[in-house]
């Protein structure tokens, strides 16, 4: 185990993607086994010394920013220990790019994609990451099978999906070594959206796992985590499809949207029916629904000039096909474009694999574009991460751009919007647009709270958003999360100030 204690050492680890300003810490660890993290949690337990688990430091909430006390670093956790047709066990470590290239190889797929992909899976698993082909498979949570963990206190835990439940609001894991932990769990309501990053898991029948899934390194150091796989689907038909007019295009969203669920409705009842193997016919079914608005396109043309110009916004779709179904499913696509006027002349459409990648590097150059313009103007963006209920997002799209207009602050808008969860990036030019973007920011916050959205989607509430999710959930359900962080954590020492204030501990 490497020890180091020097600022020039450490610098790389003070920061992360949220590029919060101040972080510090004494010593830096960094461990090979689980045995060394033990040993280091015990010592920091016993003298309540606060702990920051360190990943690839890509998230935007100042989760693995340091202020005080040491940081681990799980980078050494970066083994692929086994691949097979049903599952994968990696260590943390491990670069989420270098599990989808190894799945990959195998003919076998993973679907969660977040924007990310330099991430480290348990970052991923940490802050129940999602990304565009949520809309279809769901955030990692779905995804996780098993998971080994680390406590405050030194114990592991080895925790397999479907073996520990909830009971009358609480839950009793056992430690490796016999000890019991029993937590009550926090009796909030989840926000009625379909991706949510705020705040400990809770729901009537709780499995373990999900309380360690999407908990931010606040409960326990992941070390080992095992997800599940399916076969690599034969092929994809994709599409960046350019509407002149917004209104055709949430049309072309809304009825894409509903034609895809009702698909999966009739293949679960399909697949449930054991008596009766009857063949659904191919139909629409998207994997992802992804948006652009008329601003992130012009931002997007510096590096792919053969966007067309005068465009009210684009879609970026895809669905799973193989031989036999293409020619149905373009057919199918084709004839919902035109019914919702798209511009299918100017659009472009693939099934190859390297198209589909130039497709996606389309996708992923708008958030480098963003950056690059605010880096230029020597201020940081300001993104929301919002998701609402299916019945409000027309109206909120509304808000954002109404209020984002009436600023006259540059912005882009983009996203899942399959999962009604759009980033609103605004690109502030001095101090002045900064302040004016900040207060902007809380009033997007509000609205998606009175709509009973959720204020984080997808990225987590870290140091950034701990008042954001305050203002969610009230103080009540501030402090039985701090309830239950206490019954894993007593002296509140794992991933301080993440989440919600060290006052609630």
């Amino acid at each position: 185990m490497q020890v180091k204690t020097q600022r020039d050492e450490m610098e790389n680890y003070l920061t992360d993607a949220s590029n919060l300003p101040g972080g510090f810490s004494d010593k830096l660890y960094i461990p090979e086994t689980r045995t060394e993290i033990a040993d280091i949690l015990k010592e920091a337990n016993a003298q309540k010394i606060p702990v920051t688990v360190s990943g690839a430091r890509t998230g935007t909430v100042g989760g693995a920013i340091p202020f005080g006390g040491c940081i681990v670093s799980l980078e050494k956790f970066n083994r692929i220990k086994e691949i097979n047709d049903k599952f994968a066990v990696v260590e943390s470590g491990v670069i989420l790019t270098d599990l989808q290239k190894a799945v990959e190889a195998k003919k076998l797929f993973y679907p969660p994609d977040p924007t990310e992909w330099s991430c480290q899976i348990g970052g991923t698993v940490a802050t129940n990451a999602s990304g565009a082909r949520s809309f279809k498979y769901g955030a990692t949570r779905k995804f996780v099978r098993r998971i080994e963990l680390v406590l405050p206190n030194g114990d592991f835990l080895n925790l397999k999906r479907g073996e520990v439940f909830s009971k009358d609001g609480f839950i009793e894991i056992t430690a490796e070594n016999g000890n019991v932990t029993k937590a009550k769990l926090p009796t909030y309501d989840l926000p009625n959206v379909r991706k949510n990053a705020a705040g400990y898991f809770s729901a009537a029948m709780t499995d373990a796992i999900d309380l360690f899934v999407g908990s931010e390194g606040t409960l326990g150091v992941i070390t080992e985590i095992e997800l599940g796989l399916s076969k690599k689907p034969a092929g994809f038909l994709s599409g960046i499809i350019f509407f002149k007019v917004e209104k055709d295009l949430l049309n072309f969203v809304d009825e894409a949207r509903r034609i895809s669920f009702e698909t999966r409705k009739l293949n679960a009842e399909s697949l449930a029916n054991a008596n009766r193997q009857t063949a659904v016919a191919p139909t629409i079914d998207a994997a992802l629904l992804e948006y652009f608005d008329e601003n992130s396109l012009k931002f997007i043309k510096e590096k792919f000039p053969e966007t067309p110009e005068n465009m009210g916004g684009a879609i970026f779709f895809e669905q799973e096909t193989d031989a036999e179904t293409e020619d149905e499913l373009f057919e199918q696509w084709n004839d919902l474009l035109e019914k919702h006027h798209a511009e299918i002349d100017a659009s472009w459409f693939t099934t190859s694999e390297s198209d589909l990648i130039k497709m996606r590097e389309f996708r992923h150059a708008l958030p480098v574009s963003v950056n690059e313009k605010v880096v230029k103007n020597k201020q940081r963006k300001i993104g929301t991460d919002m998701a609402v209920p299916d019945e409000c997002f027309a109206s909120f799209l509304r808000f954002y751009k109404q209020k984002l207009n009436e600023s006259n602050l540059d912005y882009v808008i983009f996203g899942h919007i399959g999962d009604n969860h759009l980033h609103a990036n605004i690109l502030p030019k001095n101090e002045a647009e900064a302040v004016t973007a900040k207060h902007l920011y809380g009033r997007f916050i509000a609205q998606a709270i009175m709509l009973g959205g959720t204020v984080s989607a997808e990225h987590g509430i870290g140091k950034l958003k701990s008042k954001y999710l305050y203002v969610q959930h009230g103080e009540r359900y501030l402090n039985e999360m701090a309830e239950l962080k206490r019954a894993f954590d007593p002296h509140g020492i794992l991933g301080r100030g993440n989440m919600f204030d060290a006052k609630f501990l």
